[in-house]
């Protein structure tokens, strides 16, 4: 059986334009030659998705760029990368905000020097790297924060910023356009005070092995399903606007924002 999953920005509210979203990429994908393809998505806990994304069995998926350079370089391919009608993302391209109290006073990311910073996970993109590159040139002795706290999850760390648990944290600008959408109580008591460098939004893979003639027939199989006008409304909802099909080096960004961080003395968010 394969596997298939879309969990990066499968919101509860938009589950319903993410499951019709599915469907036309597996009627695409079926006229396409493929076989086995699933009705209905993988949601399956997160721990379980780290193992579908190594599963040779897995069709197709979306996950963070830091893992598709690191843990998961060996294990998945690059069929696609998105791009969403978001505030802060160009073209391919998307960053994360920075976010703390929206009392706070801090008008720089100097301000935050002392501070306590929220990270849904050390090996995010968005939630990590990103934040550590922005504040890697305004760290001394390869310290910054007073505390880091690691949540799990985007809306965890936004939380602990909210109510006073911690002072500053980093969100996907695509999931927090998402929640200004569809669930406004995960933004409120916060304020963007800066973004972090661009880096290419969460890839569409699949599993490392498939052949290049399976991945063009996805990349085909995408193409047609972000024509579909039946599912015009579906796409505006999640945002997604479209895709570029553009060789795996474009995620070298993610591996060059921590080699700069290291070589500025702060390997890690301290």
């Amino acid at each position: 059986m394969t596997i298939a999953s879309l969990p990066m920005y499968d919101l509860e509210p938009l589950r319903e334009a993410t499951d019709a979203w599915w469907r036309a990429i597996a009627t695409a994908l079926r006229c396409h030659g493929f076989r086995d393809v699933p009705d209905t998505l993988d949601r399956g806990d997160f721990g379980d998705r780290f193992d579908h994304w190594s599963s040779p069995d897995l069709l197709l998926s979306q996950t963070c760029g830091y893992p598709l350079t690191h843990d998961f370089a060996d294990k998945v391919r690059l069929v696609a990368i998105p791009f969403y009608s978001a505030p802060h993302t160009v073209s391919h391209q998307y960053c994360s905000v920075v976010m703390v109290r929206d009392d706070d006073p801090a008008t720089s990311i100097g301000d935050l020097r002392g501070k306590r910073a929220a990270v849904n996970g050390f090996d995010s993109q968005s939630g990590f790297n990103a934040l550590r590159a922005t504040v890697a040139p305004h760290a001394r002795g390869g310290r910054f924060f007073s505390k880091v706290i690691e949540t799990g999850h985007h809306h965890a760390s936004l939380r602990k910023v909210a109510e006073g648990e911690a002072d500053v944290c980093a969100i996907d600008c695509v999931s927090h356009a998402l929640w200004c959408d569809t669930m406004p109580e995960r933004v409120a008591g916060t304020r963007l005070l800066t973004t972090t460098p661009l880096a290419p939004n969460l890839p569409y893979v699949t599993h490392i092995g498939r052949r290049d003639e399976e991945v063009e027939a996805m990349q085909l199989a995408l193409v047609e399903a972000s024509g579909n006008t039946d599912v015009a409304e579906a796409r505006k909802a999640v945002r997604l606007a479209g895709f570029n099909f553009l060789p795996a080096s474009v995620y070298h960004t993610i591996e060059a924002m921590e080699q700069q961080a290291a070589a500025l003395g702060y390997p890690d968010l301290a």
